[in-house]
C-alpha cells in the first residue's frame, strides 16, 4: 500500500467539469486525506472547499489549480502555514517564482498532473 499523503487542493472548485473537482475525487478515492480551499464554498463529495487560509498540520502536498495570476496571496500561507514538503504545479499554474521560494525552503517542486501521477501510481 502506498504511503498516504495529506493533500491541499488550492484553487478547488465545486464545478464537476473543472479538473481541481476530479482531482479531490480521485485523491479521495486513492485515500488521501484531503482539504480543499478555493475561491467559492461549496463541496466536493464530502469536502467542503474553505474559502479562508486554515492552519492545516502535516501537510504532504499542495497540489495547484490557481492561476499563476492568482498566486502571490498564497505565497505566505503556502510556505509559512501549510509548509508542505512539496508542490505540484498542474498544467497551467507553473510559478517560477514560487517554485523558486519553495525550493528555497526545501519544498520539492513538481510540474506535472496529479490526475496522471495518481492514475499511474507515481504520486
Amino acid at each position: 500500500m502506498a504511503e498516504l499523503k495529506k493533500t491541499v487542493v488550492i484553487g478547488a472548485s465545486p464545478n464537476p467539469s473543472r479538473f481541481s473537482f476530479k482531482a479531490v475525487q480521485l485523491l479521495t478515492a486513492h485515500g488521501h486525506p484531503v482539504e480543499a480551499i478555493g475561491r467559492h464554498t461549496g463541496s466536493i463529495d464530502n469536502i467542503m472547499i474553505r474559502t479562508e487560509k486554515p492552519v492545516i498540520e502535516g501537510v504532504d502536498t499542495v497540489t495547484m489549480y490557481l492561476a499563476p495570476a492568482n498566486q502571490p496571496a498564497m505565497y505566505d500561507y503556502i510556505l509559512h502555514v501549510l509548509k508542505p514538503k512539496r508542490i505540484i504545479f498542474n498544467p497551467g499554474t507553473e510559478n517560477d517564482r514560487l517554485a523558486r521560494m519553495a525550493e528555497n525552503d526545501g519544498i520539492k517542486v513538481v510540474e506535472d498532473c496529479t490526475l496522471i501521477l495518481l492514475s499511474r501510481g507515481l504520486y
